[in-house]
């Protein structure tokens, strides 16, 4: 990846702190080509080493880990789970957040300037800001989401580490599960309600790059 000489390297893992991610780390940094780790919430312990090595990061604290037990885990259930985190990322403002803060980022670069990069712990309060949700009650159930997402993952850890004997981690890891699955119920009921309102914050591109925004469903967006 250093080789092809990018602009800009985005580097994904489960907990960045590990031995793995932190040789990459090294490397990175090494490169000098702006970097930016995204991790999950054991990745925390990696801030000071990314501060210290000027390598961008994202925490996205309500980044569960999956229930990985063999006995409870197919193909059937990790994409469901897959899919449904994703999408309550995506309806609490997480991707929003990651969206908004790499379009400075690109910004930056495409004008010459050095980027400054974002050392973001993605928690309740920015991403929830992020989202744009106006309404009260979308924004109560949009956090409600996120914070049950971030117990998925402390429930898994349990379920995964610390508890011995199927017929106990099972019930554990397929609560967690379920727990996802109402998270991203309450997620899809803040969108409903913005969207009774036709209030959907909506940010797409335009040709040259440009994040434009609109509201209303049927308008024009317009550059931000």
């Amino acid at each position: 990846m250093i080789t092809q000489k990018p602009d800009l390297i985005f580097f994904t893992s489960p907990n960045a702190g590990l031995p793995g991610p932190s040789k990459s780390r090294e490397i990175l940094a090494n490169s000098g080509i702006p970097s930016i780790i995204i991790t999950d919430a054991p990745g925390k312990k990696a801030t000071d080493d990314c501060d210290a090595k000027n390598i961008g990061y994202f925490i996205v604290m309500a980044d569960s880990m999956i229930g990985a037990r063999r006995p409870f885990l197919d193909p059937i259930e990790m994409s469901m789970f897959n899919s449904e985190i994703l999408g309550v990322l995506a309806l609490t403002g997480v991707l929003r957040l990651i969206v908004d803060e790499t379009e400075k980022v690109i910004s930056q670069i495409i004008a010459g300037a050095k980027p400054e990069m974002p050392k973001v712990i993605i928690n309740k309060e920015n991403a929830i800001k992020a989202a744009g949700y106006i309404n009260a009650y979308s924004i109560n159930k949009a956090m409600a989401a996120h914070e049950i997402c971030k117990t998925v993952a402390s429930l898994n850890v349990e379920g995964c580490f610390k508890v011995k004997g199927r017929e106990d981690y099972m019930p554990i890891v397929g609560a967690a599960h379920e727990m996802l699955s109402q998270a991203l119920k309450l997620a899809n009921e803040a969108r409903n309600i913005e969207k009774a309102n036709d209030t959907v914050l909506r940010e797409p591109h335009d040709t040259d790059g440009a994040l434009l925004t609109k509201r209303k469903f049927a308008d024009k967006p317009e550059k931000k």
